[in-house]
């Protein structure tokens, strides 16, 4: 086989694309269709509760659109980290859209399911091991962060989807994925080079974002050569250039000429990018350099408390003006109305947009003079009662804080919602975010062919 085509439809399953760029790829006889569906980026949240971050009629259609294309063109279908965090419950949500499917469109799939998330118990076998190593900027894991994470997964390398595409599948449904695998697995199974054909998923796995203008929602095309990759935008309104896929490879990255994933690193320092035309780019020179040791990242969230917001406003320019002492005092104002209550069982949070909202302490900014302030007010405690309460307090203390050369006496802010108080549900953080050692880079990844028809 001289090359091999891939049609990337869009940046994440349920992000959606126009159905022309994809039928515009399908013209071109692509030899599967992959998506990426997850991602940490959201944050821990949908990992910890077990639920999606994609809406499920969104990733029905973009998925019906895939597996009736794949089965008209006898080419496999791939999907990567499943249901958006990819462990048990993603895997099985996501299955079930696929079963709706075929039962609506009356098709039968060869599906390969694998999984990906891995019990407490074995974790705690491989930490006592000392299997278990940091992730920077993450520290030393211990037992306790173990104990508590509410569930934990690996992300799976080339392996296991080269194993799932083994048994002849219409359909690879992966758990938590290294996002660049599913592109690069059915490349690698191919005999193509494993550094051009991760880069190639490194780029693809994020599909237009990486043309100019960028877009989550639109397809990109691959075609994998022996000696080289190249890139084109399927929608006419988007090119490739050399900056666009040169900026996306530094994209996630904190060393620009290398990209660790597991059991190896893509290595970048002989890259280079020519421009074919107005819409394609070449890419060659990338190679993979196999690690001494196999490892996988381990991805683990913990329930931390319960969260309470409130969202004012206020354009008072005395009160914009020496609004950081106002929330110092209102902060203590609870504390005090709420000694009886450990300070450990609860945090007051203000994010101030129009000063530092986005950047936080990082902000470079800090003598800016704005005209208004948008005021969220977070508090995190331990129940949702508690976090009512002291959010309750908190915005009925700042509404009417007597601040030095105060005008007002009707109320210190505006409020665009009524209720004022939005209780958010649980809070999770990141309590897992390591590498784990393996012998067997399909240990952990176990894989169930089914069947799925549409008359079952």
């Amino acid at each position: 086989m001289q090359e091999l085509k891939v049609l990337s439809p869009t940046a994440i399953l349920g992000y959606g694309f126009p159905e022309e760029s994809f039928e515009k790829g399908l013209a071109q006889h692509p030899d599967f269709i992959a998506v990426d569906a997850g991602s940490t980026d959201p944050g821990p949240y949908y990992l910890g509760a077990g639920v999606s971050f994609t809406d499920r009629e969104a990733v029905k259609r973009d998925l019906r659109l895939m597996l009736k294309a794949g089965k008209r063109l006898g080419i496999p279908v791939l999907v990567g980290t499943a249901g958006g965090s990819g462990a048990n419950e993603h895997l099985a949500w996501n299955e079930d859209i696929v079963r709706e499917i075929t039962q609506e469109e009356d098709l039968e799939l060869k599906v390969a399911v694998i999984t990906a998330e891995i019990p407490k118990a074995e974790i705690l076998k491989k930490y006592e091991k000392g299997k278990i190593s940091p992730l920077p900027p993450a520290g030393e894991i211990s037992r306790e962060d173990i104990e508590n994470t509410s569930r934990i997964v690996a992300q799976m390398g080339v392996e296991p989807i080269i194993a799932a595409l083994d048994n002849d599948v219409d359909l690879v449904l992966a758990g938590r994925a290294f996002d660049p695998t599913v592109f690069a697995a059915p490349c690698i199974k191919a005999g193509f080079p494993a550094g051009l054909a991760l880069h190639m998923g490194k780029i693809l796995e994020c599909a237009s974002i990486a043309a100019t203008p960028g877009s989550g929602s639109d397809c990109m095309l691959g075609t994998l050569r022996h000696d080289c990759f190249i890139l084109e935008a399927l929608n006419p309104k988007r090119k490739c250039t050399v900056t666009s896929i040169a900026a996306h490879t530094l994209y996630e990255k904190n060393n620009p000429y290398k990209l660790h994933g597991p059991g190896g690193i893509i290595d970048l320092e002989e890259t280079k990018f020519t421009q074919l035309d107005d819409k394609r780019v070449k890419v060659s020179g990338s190679r993979f350099i196999p690690s001494e040791e196999y490892t996988i990242k381990l991805e683990g969230a913990k329930k931390t408390g319960y969260r309470t917001i409130s969202i004012a406003g206020t354009r008072d320019p005395i009160m914009i003006s020496q609004i950081d002492e106002i929330l110092e005092a209102v902060k203590n104002m609870v504390k005090d109305n709420f000694s009886h209550i450990n300070n450990d069982e609860y945090q007051i949070l203000f994010a101030i947009y129009g000063k530092d909202g986005v950047m936080g302490k990082l902000e470079p900014q800090k003598n800016a003079n704005p005209h208004e302030l948008g005021i969220v007010i977070e508090v995190v405690a331990q129940t949702q009662e508690m976090a009512n309460t002291i959010c309750s307090f908190t915005r009925s203390s700042l509404l009417h804080y007597g601040y030095p050369g105060r005008i007002a006496t009707a109320g210190n802010l505006a409020f665009r919602y009524s209720p004022s108080d939005i209780p958010a549900g649980e809070v999770y953080e990141f309590s897992i975010y390591h590498l784990l050692t393996v012998e067997d880079p399909k240990e952990y990844f176990p894989i169930t062919i089914k069947t799925m028809k549409g008359s079952e």
